[in-house]
């Protein structure tokens, strides 16, 4: 895999996907501006070459609440154990896809209330020892990862986006278990 470094990273990105490993993992939710409350969890993570990554996770769907559908992120969790943590920094992706993950088809998506979201996001930003996280690239002020969920068609969204899904994994060192969050949205 083909690794980037330096102050602009995701701006020279070939791929619509890239893939960050990092550690010293720092949660917070979305403070907005607007009359309506937040959308995002922002966890913050250094993936090893100076400079943080900003990972914005959606907790709630303005855009189906809007079209009248359930805004709730529907959240499934894979669980596993490490022998060992990946090394830190990113790489580019050409595909990742729910449906290649293995034990995906036994996975129980249950819809989660903002607030109850953005609390166990944040519990696992503390707890873990690292993160693991696929999704779209982005670079504003600093470099960041969105679309971190299902891209396939869903309620208020018609185009499916086959193998460009983004997901977290985060790893602990109790038990050496890991935890993949799947998040998908009302209709997927």
């Amino acid at each position: 895999m083909k690794r980037r470094r330096g102050p602009r990273i995701f701006q020279e990105i070939a791929t619509p996907l890239v893939r960050v490993v990092g550690n010293d993992l720092k949660g917070r939710v979305e403070m907005t501006d607007h009359d309506r409350h937040p959308d995002h969890l922002w966890i913050s993570v250094d993936p090893g070459f100076g400079l943080r990554v900003v990972v914005s996770v959606n907790t709630w769907s303005h855009r189906n609440a809007d079209a009248g559908f359930d805004p709730r992120v529907r959240l499934g969790i894979l669980r596993g154990n490490w022998n060992e943590f990946p090394e830190r920094g990113f790489s580019e992706c050409r595909s990742f896809s729910y449906e290649d993950l293995p034990g995906q088809d036994a996975v129980d998506y249950r819809p989660l209330e903002r607030v109850v979201l953005e609390q166990l996001l944040l519990d696992r930003v503390v707890t873990a020892a690292m993160i693991e996280v696929w999704g779209a690239p982005y670079h504003r002020d600093h470099p960041g990862i969105h679309q971190i969920h299902s891209r396939s068609a869903s309620c208020a969204v018609a185009e499916s986006r086959e193998g460009l899904d983004g997901a977290l994994r985060f790893y602990f060192r109790e038990e050496r278990r890991t935890e993949t969050l799947l998040f998908k949205f009302c209709g997927q």
